[in-house]
């Protein structure tokens, strides 16, 4: 494809140019192996010249008036809605994604893009009342400087452009760092549409790189006040320690190990679908996936007959079929450790209702059950197609079954009573669930986060305003002040 062929280069100071690294990151389709691209790493010395490129950039589109800025965001609109057959194809070739998967993130991204184009007018100044007499308070909202974005491989287009283009629109310049799985569609295909919308070169620098080469340099560099991550609970932890050493704030989108939960008032066959969805859709490498179904055990025999059934039926295979529902994971080291895990929880004592065949990185989907509580599926984040059916006796019951992780993501709940549901809903301690539907959700203007080990802070809507922007107070005495010394 000509994206893998034009865009494998870094873009930094609004050119497009090799990385001066002494090896390569290769660019793989996941499903048949395919050499996609070869990229030369950037080096600690390119890093800083992204970041200083997007300091010189950022000091007049900061002052922009906002009006001007939001046409980047139409024009960029308008460019990913002109080639989304194009952008869809890099998704499936370089992320694994099937077509369903791939019109999704699309659908997403061009929502998102629409949030941009408000987002550029809404921070709003305020003036506050003084006790001294003839005092004004300002409060102005401006732009922190400089934002650096690191970005995952499972959604790389939309989950870079879920803090590129607020941070953009917002007055900011920008230095991303995709996930070196995903480097065309995660760095450089963002690159390329802000480049043909009209963003003044240096705002927007994508380097291409790992931290085999250049450390925490990304984090450490003194120019970015605000870092984005979005990935695992283990990195972001690092990436929060690295960054509070250096006064910088954080905003972390990590892992989860949701519930979905179904109450014995369910309507089960719309559960069973909600549930199927919940787990399987990307081959379960999704945030918000549901790792755990969680029934009241009066419906639990009807339910696990219908989700088997489902499951079964899943089709395995090449993500450019249409018709396949479950494609490969990332990479084969993924793989083997979701096959491993699954054989040693069997082997603990756990039931599989399903067993998935593994071949290369297509894994098959599996149901366990009977799972022995201190078993690791429970509790860490299995990002592939596996998922745990725990049966329960009563809400309390479920409450504590769904809260017994580190996670706090998302969920589920599902019921014929809709405040019942929210009673529980509640009561289970994430940061966002979700009452009669999949936990698969994100909307541009809801604020979107978790609690405790799946994050810190929050992206969407107003939320990117206390991310990407800083208060600034500034009073103004009129007439004269009686100093005391």
């Amino acid at each position: 494809m000509s994206y893998f062929s034009e865009l494998a280069y870094q873009y930094i100071d609004g050119e497009w140019r090799p990385g001066s690294g002494s090896w390569d990151i290769v660019d793989f389709n996941p499903y048949n192996g395919e050499k996609l691209a070869s990229i030369t790493v950037a080096t600690v010395e390119e890093v800083d010249l992204a970041y200083r490129a997007a300091e010189r950039a950022q000091r007049e589109w900061g002052s922009t008036n906002p009006y001007t800025r939001r046409l980047v965001f139409e024009r960029a609109l308008r460019i990913v809605e002109d080639r989304e057959k194009e952008l869809s194809e890099a998704i499936i070739a370089e992320v694994g994604g099937t077509h369903f998967k791939a019109a999704f993130e699309l659908g997403l991204a061009r929502e998102f893009l629409r949030e941009c184009v408000q987002l550029a007018l809404r921070p709003e100044g305020r003036i506050i009342p003084s006790p001294i007499d003839g005092k004004e308070n300002r409060l102005y909202r401006l732009p922190v400087g400089v934002v650096g974005v690191v970005s995952p491989f499972n959604f790389p287009f939309l989950l870079s452009l879920k803090s590129v283009g607020p941070a953009l629109a917002l007055g900011n310049g920008v230095v991303l760092k995709p996930h070196q799985n995903t480097p065309i569609c995660g760095g450089s295909l963002l690159g390329k549409v802000f480049e043909e919308a009209g963003l003044p070169p240096g705002l927007l620098n994508v380097v291409i790189t790992d931290i085999a080469e250049i450390g925490d340099a990304l984090i450490e560099h003194p120019v970015p006040k605000v870092f984005s991550f979005t990935g695992s609970d283990k990195v972001g932890r690092h990436v929060a320690t690295v960054a509070a050493s250096h006064f910088k704030r954080t905003v972390l989108e990590l892992g989860g190990n949701s519930a979905l939960i179904v109450l014995d008032d369910a309507d089960i066959d719309y559960a069973v679908d909600a549930a199927i969805l919940s787990r399987f859709a990307h081959q379960g490498q999704i945030c918000m996936a549901a790792n755990r179904i969680l029934v009241d055990r009066a419906v639990e025999r009807e339910f696990t007959e219908k989700f088997v059934a489902r499951v079964r039926g899943l089709k395995v295979g090449d993500p450019n079929d249409p018709t396949t529902q479950i494609g490969p994971l990332i990479n084969e080291t993924q793989a083997e450790n979701l096959t491993s895990l699954v054989s040693q929880t069997i082997a603990d004592g756990a039931t599989a209702l399903v067993r998935g065949e593994t071949s290369g990185t297509l894994v098959g989907p599996t149901v366990l059950t009977d799972v022995p509580e201190g078993s690791a599926v429970l509790h860490q984040e299995m990002f592939g197609p596996v998922v745990v059916l725990i049966p329960f006796d009563g809400d309390d019951e479920a409450v504590e079954i769904a809260n017994a992780t580190d996670y706090g993501l998302s969920g589920a709940v599902h019921t014929g009573d809709i405040e019942r549901g929210v009673r529980l809903a509640r009561r289970v301690e994430t940061g966002m669930i979700h009452i009669n539907d999949s936990s698969v959700h994100d909307e541009p203007i809801v604020p979107f986060g978790g609690e405790r080990h799946s994050g810190l802070g929050r992206l969407n809507g107003d939320a990117y305003i206390e991310a990407f922007t800083t208060t600034k107070w500034i009073s103004i005495q009129h007439g004269r002040t009686h100093f005391p010394l």
